[in-house]
């Protein structure tokens, strides 16, 4: 699906078609979960126990940062 960015104020933002909004059952003020993954940007309705999951996780690669990288160089 193909989704422009349009100016929003001072920012920038997408308009999501009413369709994936009812199928998602999202209204306005509901938030997005966004992650970076190796194909783009992957967007999920938002959860609260993801987000703390993902906060937890971005903790432990902070903390793992050398041993993490000292396995990516095998």
């Amino acid at each position: 699906m193909k989704i422009k960015i349009t100016t929003v104020g001072n920012s920038a933002g997408v308009v999501l078609p009413k369709g994936l909004l009812v199928r998602l059952r999202l209204r306005k003020g509901d938030f997005l979960f966004a992650t970076e993954t190796a194909d783009g940007v992957h967007l999920a309705v938002h959860d609260r126990g993801f987000e703390r999951q993902m906060r937890v996780a971005e903790a432990v690669l902070r903390q793992e940062r050398e041993a993490l990288q000292r396995l990516d160089a095998r």
